[in-house]
């Protein structure tokens, strides 16, 4: 007896340079159990091209339609942060399994909101990076003890992104308004690896810096004000007893890389990637001074039909977001980090934003 795949509709699955359609779209077309069957934009033009581009069943001119469709079991929310929160509303008051990008809101007010109307429906949040093979691994490694006490960490992170040059349709990152900035984003993904393998983050002290206040827009030749923070360096304290020391770096075009590195006092462990976007693009490598086994094979891989080969590796830890919401659904659980992970997560870079203002360490986090 076969089983029907779960349909997915995606918001914001454009064509034109979406990390919806270089990351989503090829992680569903590895997936067997999942199809994408509806996209929405906000234009005809734009959504009738995705429909085609994606190969999608149905496209819709507003995302409400998308939402209000009977046939739609998972509603993927990938636009600009100011929009997530009237469209996570909508979908959950229509009942629906929601998958939403990172960060869930523009500030944890929103993310509150929303992780409280969520209730018992599944959701799913894009801080994929934890679910990827190497990284649950090195989780699986420490906490079993295979390292001994944890005796201390350190990351040292980069992404290209934030530099002293942007696109002037990526100009809305270098704004605080947008809920999506250096710290949100980038320096979200970091740490929620970061806890992923060490348990959440108990106490946090933090210095940021804004290395580039004005930001060439190298198609217009205009200049922009940055109004975010594009350095961080912070020292942190996890539920394991790890005192972790980070460093995430900006603009960084050459030499990219992500280091986390776990002593402990039996042994230590190392993940590692590459990625110009950041940690939460591509995939991870594992090693350790223990013998382990390998991390599981990957579920999706692949570059969307109209994405850059820059996003070359975007699939894979999206990929394993949804596989992971797909069993949740079949079985009845609720193991995917959904909304009140999101909520934690919004809650610790706020605490971030606190040290680094105040100059006071942070604790209780929530």
């Amino acid at each position: 007896m076969s089983v029907k795949p779960l349909r997915v509709g995606i918001i914001g699955a454009d064509t034109k340079a979406s990390w919806a359609g270089a990351s989503h779209v090829p992680a569903l077309q590895s997936l067997p159990g999942l199809a994408l069957a509806a996209v929405a934009t906000r234009h005809e033009e734009s959504a009738r091209a995705a429909a085609q581009a994606f190969a999608a069943a149905r496209w819709y001119a507003d995302p409400y339609a998308l939402i209000r469709d009977d046939t739609i079991d998972i509603v993927t929310v990938a636009v600009k942060v100011p929009a997530h929160r009237d469209l996570v509303l909508a979908a959950l008051a229509a009942g629906k399994a929601v998958y939403c990008e990172a960060p869930l809101g523009v500030n944890v007010a929103e993310a509150e909101e929303m992780a409280a109307a969520a209730g018992s429906l599944h959701t799913a949040i894009g801080l994929q990076g934890r679910l990827n093979p190497a990284v649950r691994r090195a989780a699986e490694l420490v906490g079993a003890g295979r390292l001994g006490a944890v005796l201390s960490a350190t990351v040292r992170a980069t992404t290209v992104a934030f530099g002293p040059t942007s696109l002037s349709a990526y100009d809305y990152f270098n704004k605080a308004a947008s809920g999506a900035s250096f710290l949100t984003i980038t320096t979200a993904h970091v740490l929620d690896i970061v806890e992923a393998v060490l348990g959440n983050i108990t106490e946090v002290d933090a210095r940021t810096q804004c290395i580039w206040p004005e930001v060439l827009l190298a198609d217009t030749g205009e200049r922009s004000v940055r109004d975010i923070p594009d350095h961080v360096d912070l020292i942190a304290a996890t539920a394991r007893g790890a005192c972790v020391g980070v460093q995430v770096l900006a603009g960084v075009e050459r030499n990219p890389h992500f280091v986390l590195e776990v002593r402990g006092s039996a042994g230590w462990l190392r993940l590692t990637g590459d990625h110009l976007a950041g940690v939460q693009v591509g995939d991870l490598a594992l090693s350790a001074s223990v013998d382990f086994t390998m991390p599981d094979a990957r579920v999706a891989s692949g570059v969307g039909p109209t994405a850059a080969d820059f996003w070359r590796g975007a699939a894979i830890n999206v990929g394993e977001v949804y596989a992971s919401l797909a069993r949740d659904l079949s079985q009845g659980r609720h193991d995917t980090p959904g909304f009140a992970h999101a909520l934690h997560n919004s809650r610790l870079i706020a605490a971030v934003e606190r040290a680094a203002r105040t100059g006071e360490r942070q604790g209780q986090l929530g």
